[in-house]
């Protein structure tokens, strides 16, 4: 992160994400304020709070993808959840102390991925070794010869065997890269490891239970191998993973895990509002102030416990998120509201802003849309008003229906294509080009249907 400052940090969200400009900057000064904090002295370091933040939009304005990009460009744990999906300790469904369980979980899969590149160059070699063993087995060794075996050979023919061997097994090493060797099928032991089936009938499902089973158990029962017969290809890639797990130290890689999800581990929680209780006349709403009563203590810094070890919550950058359109913020518990101190308010799209997102992110529906269609050999291209068309038919349907801000382009550029891509494969062209006209005449009718739009688009 000490490559990128605030303004380089919205600079990269500007690829991705179309105006927002108000959370852009807030995320950016969070996230900077974490390499901050990480160089600031060793007194005041643990005293320093992250810049937990709420984004207050309709659906569909960009909150969850901001929040993403910020995890992905900082190369961050990030876990997004649903409010709505947790409740109160004591009541049927999830608690809330499973988001951080499956951020640990995230995080050392991360970790194990980039140790497993690390080593993946010494594990290729290892591997390489054990299917030359296979292909060529290694010659005896004369102090494995007895008397009567070593009375026809003279110490210049074991030298010469062994010289012969060499020779061959650089041959077939030659061979095995070039990919001379490929067709053939070798025989290799895998390990297949059967843990005994336990059926937990719970709603909360296996989070509530720390114990991991299959390591338990996997450890008390022998290990059962199996030999499969596979062409080399296959074969090396199994063997290139069991060297990788061979080379990497599993206690190292939960240690770097935890360590960064305390440290720059993000949590996004999303639909916040749907735990708002909306009417305090009619009484406290159990259920949901219950959640946000749980939430509290997770956000304001805890310690939970996962099963790789004891996780501080502290410094772990919460971002909430929701569109607010029934409740207000102000309906959250005091204490809840006094955790996300910087808010942020989105703006809802435009038929501007429809044609900036079809035109400007390096991840375009457009350009995903024309990368679908190069793979059966055709040039797909969006001419200026066919775009103009395709944003003001979004707009004009977000208008009339349910707003679901840029999502809504999905439903009309899919409707618009489905013939196209259904029939591309047969009709053998090396270009389209979708014009305004061709938008129209696909789109018009089913917009003035108002009762087919509902189901259509």
């Amino acid at each position: 992160m000490a490559e990128y400052t605030p303004r380089q940090i919205v600079a990269e969200l500007d690829k991705y994400i179309v105006g927002q400009a108000k959370a852009k900057r807030s995320v950016a000064i969070a996230l900077r304020n974490r390499w901050r904090r990480q160089r600031a002295a060793e007194e005041i370091r643990d005293e320093i709070m992250p810049n937990n933040i709420i984004m207050i939009g309709p659906t569909g304005v960009g909150k969850t993808e901001i929040a993403r990009r910020l995890a992905r460009l900082a190369g961050a744990p990030f876990i997004k959840v649903e409010a709505s999906k947790f409740t109160e300790v004591g009541y049927v469904g999830r608690d809330v102390e499973s988001m951080v369980r499956d951020l640990v979980d995230l995080a050392i899969g991360m970790v194990r991925e980039e140790q497993t590149q690390r080593v993946e160059e010494k594990a290729e070699q290892m591997a390489e070794e054990r299917i030359l063993d296979l292909l060529l087995p290694s010659p005896p060794k004369a102090s494995s010869l007895d008397e009567e075996d070593m009375m026809g050979l003279d110490a210049g023919r074991l030298e010469e065997i062994e010289s012969k061997y060499h020779r061959t097994r650089e041959k077939l090493r030659q061979q095995l890269r070039d990919g001379k060797l490929d067709h053939r099928t070798i025989e290799i032991e895998t390990a297949s490891r059967q843990s005994p089936m336990i059926e937990i009938f719970s709603n909360a499902g296996i989070e509530e239970m720390d114990i991991n089973f299959s390591e338990v158990f996997g450890n008390l029962l022998p290990q059962k191998k199996k030999r499969r017969k596979m062409p080399i290809p296959e074969a090396r890639n199994i063997l290139v993973q069991e060297e990788a797990q061979k080379l990497i130290d599993m206690d190292e890689v939960v240690k770097q895990a935890l360590a960064r999800v305390e440290e720059s581990g993000i949590i996004f929680i999303d639909e916040l509002d749907k735990v708002a209780a909306e009417d305090r006349k009619s009484g406290p709403d159990v259920s949901r102030e219950g959640v946000q009563r749980d939430l509290l203590p997770i956000v304001e810094g805890s310690t939970v416990a996962t099963k790789y070890g004891m996780v501080k919550t502290d410094h772990i950058l919460f971002i909430a998120a929701g569109a607010f359109h029934v409740a207000k913020p102000s309906d959250l518990i005091p204490e809840l509201q006094g955790r996300f101190p910087i808010r942020v308010e989105l703006d809802s799209l435009t038929k501007d802003d429809f044609i900036r997102i079809l035109t400007e992110p390096k991840n375009a529906l457009t350009r995903q849309y024309a990368a679908l269609m190069k793979t059966e050999g055709v040039e797909l291209t969006f001419t200026k008003d066919a775009i103009e068309a395709i944003a003001e038919m979004a707009y004009q349907i977000n208008e009339k229906m349910e707003n679901i801000g840029a999502r809504r382009l999905h439903t009309v550029l899919t409707t618009l294509l489905e013939d196209l891509l259904f029939d591309v494969p047969d009709i053998k062209t090396g270009s389209t080009k979708i014009t305004g006209k061709f938008v129209r005449e696909r789109l018009d009718n089913i917009i003035e249907d108002e009762d087919l739009s509902q189901y259509i688009l």
